[in-house]
Formats: C-alpha cells, structure tokens, sequence
C-alpha cells in the first residue's frame, strides 16, 4: 500500500520458523541485497521497525546523543 506522503506498508506471512519475506518492492525501494543486514527494533506498544544499513548508523547515534551521562 503506498499512501500519499511517500509511506508504505505491506503485508507478509510468518512461516513455521518465525521467517518472512521483504516484499520485493521494499526491496528495491530499500536497496536490500541477499546477504545483507538489517536492523530489527521492537516496542511492545508500537511494533517492530526494520533498518536498512545505510539507517542504522544514523539511528544509533541519535539514541546515544540522548542518553544522559
């Protein structure tokens, strides 16, 4: 589904051992290549949100500048 604002959501299955598929969109869009890593956050309110590499570093950087010493 892609909504006007540039945001999308897809739908997956969870197979039998916990794995889903990246739709081959997100994929693309993404630039995610066989092999590569990802970023899975969880939220036991919000849900889960995957990181793409290039994402990661940023996102960790903005947790750390606001963790309090």
């Amino acid at each position: 589904m892609n909504t006007s604002n540039g945001k999308y959501a897809w739908m997956v299955k969870i197979g039998e051992k916990g794995q889903f598929v990246i739709p081959k969109e997100a994929r693309e869009m993404f630039d995610l290549q066989p092999g590569e890593e990802i970023l899975v956050l969880g939220d036991k309110e919000k849900g889960i949100a995957i990181l793409p590499k290039e994402k990661q570093q940023d996102f960790i950087k903005n947790i750390f500048n606001h963790i309090e010493d």
